[in-house]
């Protein structure tokens, strides 16, 4: 009975990873898309990247972190992610 349990658990831990998998996938799309009708609108970039540039310059690659999670309000993968970003363009 323990191991049909443990069996069920992991199958729906497997389940719930690859929907999560998918729906990430599909953020990143939509904000590819959305990156692209924000270039072609000519709409302004976000006030805070140069700030976060300017930082980057500076070497203080966490404190631009820190910064874009407190004004963006993204998680520490998503802050770094963000930075990184910046970094390559």
């Amino acid at each position: 009975m323990e191991y049909i349990l443990i069996i069920i658990a992991f199958l729906v831990i497997i389940n719930l990873t690859a929907k999560v998998n998918k729906l990430e996938d599909r953020i990143k799309g939509m904000q590819y898309s959305l990156d692209q009708v924000t270039k072609q609108a000519g709409l302004p970039e976000n006030p805070v990247n140069d700030e976060l540039r300017e930082l980057i310059k500076e070497g203080k690659d966490v404190k631009a972190v820190k910064k874009a999670r407190e004004t963006l309000g993204l998680s520490l993968i998503e802050g770094k992610e963000y930075i990184d970003k910046l970094k390559t363009e």
